[in-house]
């Protein structure tokens, strides 16, 4: 037996439509990063982008569980001497950019490489329901309905 190694006429990437209303971050976050990478396809290999394109509708309307609305900060550094500053959730999700939340989970979720700075290209988040790629015909992919732990009420 040998080993399968994709190359670049091998990959056939598809577009992907997931509405995050009323879905855990983390959850979708991970099953996001898994279709990114491409490891969801029997053909995965490591070092090829072999993953879809995503699209994320409703990234506003996104749950965090327990008092993580309040208590999680997403920090950064000015590059100022006491620069660093910080945001909650809930500071995020309610001001001008609430898909950020989404993407930097999504973010951390992949290996800090070349290849998924690459990959995170592939990914296009909105806060409300409309989105430019309705020309890409994308599936829908529907979380809730993946497992009962990926919706909170």
């Amino acid at each position: 037996m040998k080993t399968f190694t994709a190359t670049p006429a091998d990959i056939d990437k598809k577009w992907i439509i997931i509405d995050a209303e009323g879905v855990v971050l983390g959850r979708l976050a991970s099953i996001v990063a898994m279709r990114l990478r491409g490891k969801h396809k029997p053909s995965f290999t490591p070092h090829m982008d072999m993953g879809d394109n995503v699209i994320v509708i409703n990234a506003d309307k996104v749950q965090l569980t327990g008092k993580k609305r309040d208590d999680k900060n997403y920090y950064w550094h000015t590059g100022h001497p006491g620069g660093i500053k910080s945001r909650t959730a809930r500071q995020l999700l309610e001001g001008d950019h609430p898909e950020r939340v989404v993407t930097k989970a999504v973010q951390r979720m992949l290996p800090g490489n070349r290849l998924s700075r690459k990959q995170m290209t592939n990914l296009r988040v909105y806060a409300g329901t409309e989105h430019p790629h309705e020309g890409q015909a994308p599936e829908v992919l529907d979380v809730k309905s993946m497992n009962s732990k990926n919706t909170r009420s």
